[in-house]
């Protein structure tokens, strides 16, 4: 089936999302420098994780309504997959380089997140990428390269930098992960990623004699875990659903970007006048994915789902019930097949191939 070309719709707010959460979670590495002062890096990544699932669960069952989709059965290895890389080894990797290096430093280091989350999703994924993606990723990532070299002095790859990319790496495969179950509730799966990793973590340094640090550090650490860890996931998740992997991991490289900065105006960090290259080429790869068009005639495939939606153009679906007409609303709904010609992004309609 065709039907006519449509206008190009409005920035999604997928975009909104992914700014949102890189700020939230870029202010958390100065907070978490301060934590390790207190304890260790597996105790703190536990605080941090156990923070993220005891508010998000909070959170989950105050807004718990009918127009967000449970985790199915099916997408549950996919979940527990994101859950071990990104919940489990991710945090005590990058909280043991943050051990050894200054946080803003680790901060800036943490770009390399977005270029395994884009890597995993162009090569292993098969998400779409053109060559203005490509470039604007590049010079996001070459902008928090050219801070860190100039803010460490002399950049190298010690054990506190290798620990830092490989954190990086488990969270590019649990980004990738995620988005495979991205249409389910977004505070299900990030309150599930919190609860399960932060007791798994405790768990292990409980085992291995660590003890709690003081009350206020423990409830500080909570309430950094549920802002930059629980918060800053569901919007990841959000975002991840209207825009597809590799995109959101570009908007979400400004996170060390925010981190770098937080560590400066909080702990005095030194860096230096390259700063202000490095926001020149951010910004500027930032702006080459703002002002991306991708139109193109593509085929819908048959498919079947349940996730959060409105009617609009690929919602024209008939219902049953009188409560399936209120919007947002969720439930299992078909599409048919249609070749349809308008501007969209690798969403969870979109995931078709591209033959260049």
């Amino acid at each position: 089936m065709m039907i006519p070309t449509h206008a190009a719709p409005l920035r999604p707010k997928g975009i909104s999302f992914a700014v949102l959460a890189a700020v939230l979670f870029g202010m958390c590495t100065p907070f978490a420098k301060m934590i390790l002062g207190s304890t260790s890096p597996i105790m703190a990544a536990g605080l941090l994780y156990l923070g993220s699932g005891l508010g998000l669960s909070a959170l989950y069952f105050l807004r718990r309504t009918k127009s967000e989709q449970s985790i199915p059965y099916k997408d549950c290895l996919w979940l527990a997959g994101a859950v071990f890389f990104g919940g489990i080894c991710a945090p005590v990797l990058m909280l043991m380089g943050l051990q050894h290096m200054s946080a803003s430093t680790t901060s800036l280091l943490l770009n390399m997140e977005g270029v395994f989350t884009a890597l995993l999703a162009w090569f292993v994924f098969k998400e779409n990428f053109n060559g203005r993606i490509a470039l604007g990723m590049s010079l996001i990532v070459a902008g928090g390269m050219v801070l860190s070299w100039h803010g460490a002095q002399g950049f190298s790859f010690p054990i506190g930098a290798l620990a830092v990319v490989a954190a990086c790496l488990c969270w590019g495969i649990d980004n990738n992960l995620t988005q495979k179950v991205s249409a389910s509730n977004p505070y299900q799966i990030a309150t599930i990623k919190g609860a399960f990793a932060g007791t798994v973590n405790l768990t292990i340094a409980l085992i291995m004699g660590m003890r709690f640090p003081p009350l206020q550090v423990v409830i500080g650490a909570l309430s950094v875990g549920f802002i930059g860890y629980g918060l800053s996931l569901a919007l990841f998740v959000m975002a991840l659903r209207s825009i597809g992997t590799a995109r959101t991991g570009a908007y979400f490289s400004m996170a060390p970007f925010v981190g770098a900065e937080m560590s400066l105006l909080l702990l005095h960090e030194p860096v230096g006048s390259f700063s202000l290259i490095s926001a020149a080429l951010m910004g500027t790869g930032v702006w080459l994915h703002l002002s991306e068009k991708h139109i193109h005639e593509h085929t819908h495939d048959h498919l079947e789902h349940a996730h959060s939606h409105i009617l609009d153009e690929h919602h024209t679906h008939t219902h049953i019930t009188a409560s399936d007409t209120e919007e947002p609303h969720t439930h299992s709904h078909v599409h048919e097949p249609i070749t349809y010609t308008h501007a969209h992004f690798p969403d969870i309609h979109h995931r078709h191939k591209h033959e260049s």
